[in-house]
């Protein structure tokens, strides 16, 4: 993988009624999602319940992503807090060729730039080959990266830092780095972004919204007319309204039953939530895969 740039999504993870991993059906997904448009995947992201899946899953999982098709094309989330269980995820990953990587610093303890440095130091001085997408989501992890912070990190490790998911929003408008991906986490910020110098997006809902956001995408590279950046927006602001993973699973739900399953604390949407999500996307003619309104 060169560098990080276009739509990619946060993939969902798929649950048997009894919770644990559907991996051909999480892959399944992830696949599908690249074919509707999506220039790559991140797995093991906060859409997909990577904080609540045991690491043993994961790498069952990752066993058999690596026979992939589209192998090449996806980023490896951790959800683990543990630098050791990091580490050794990172080092399982990459003996199967996976080399790039979404990681959010560990959430709950209170800590600064330097902390979070000496934390990703640390990952790079186990597993030098890799390439590393700093998670940038103050609301789930408790930290907030600075543009200095990521700076230093990008000075000090090159090769290693390529990226950024802002998720928080306070880095792309601002952070220029030459050779550097800044990936909003939003299709809210995707045509201003682009417009700012950033690379795509990495967002939940790409997960339905994968042939606009590329729409949209391609019509910027291509200096076309912008058609479906409106429905874009007015989509992903639907699905605003509830918890993402909630509404996500709900929506998925009436395409297949199997999205029901999801990991408590999780839920989905409750009928009344549901119903006025559904009411909403058919409003705007919206349906999955569809690139502009009906």
């Amino acid at each position: 993988m060169s560098k990080i740039k276009g739509i990619y999504a946060e993939s969902m993870s798929i649950f048997n009624k009894d919770l644990s991993l559907n991996i051909e059906k999480t892959i399944s997904h992830a696949e599908k999602v690249i074919d509707q448009g999506c220039h790559g995947v991140a797995i093991f992201g906060s859409t997909g319940q990577a904080q609540l899946i045991s690491v043993s899953e994961k790498i069952s999982l990752l066993n058999k992503l690596s026979q992939s098709k589209y192998k090449d094309k996806f980023l490896v989330g951790s959800g683990l807090n543990s630098l050791n269980e990091t580490i050794n995820l990172m080092k399982i990953s990459s003996s199967l060729n996976f080399n790039n990587f979404l990681i959010m610093p560990p959430a709950y303890y209170k800590y600064g730039d330097k902390d979070v440095i000496e934390f990703y130091s640390r990952l790079i001085d186990a597993v030098p080959n890799c390439k590393i997408v700093l998670y940038n989501f103050e609301k789930l992890c408790g930290y907030k990266f600075s543009i200095e912070c990521v700076e230093i990190l990008v000075r000090k490790f090159p090769k290693q830092i390529v990226g950024v998911k802002d998720s928080s929003y306070n880095l792309y408008e601002n952070l220029k780095i030459d050779n550097f991906s800044v990936l909003p986490g939003s299709e809210l910020k995707l045509l201003k972004g682009l417009e700012l110098g950033c690379s795509g997006i990495i967002t939940a809902t790409c997960n339905v919204t994968a042939s606009l956001s590329r729409k949209v995408y391609d019509d910027f590279i291509d200096k076309k007319q912008q058609n479906v950046n409106e429905m874009l927006c007015k989509v992903r602001s639907t699905f605003d309204q509830f918890n993402l993973i909630s509404g996500l699973h709900s929506f998925m739900s009436d395409k297949d039953e199997i999205y029901k399953n999801v990991l408590p604390p999780v839920s989905l949407l409750s009928i009344k939530d549901k119903r006025q999500l559904i009411e909403d996307l058919n409003k705007l003619n919206f349906k999955l895969g569809s690139l502009k309104a009906a």
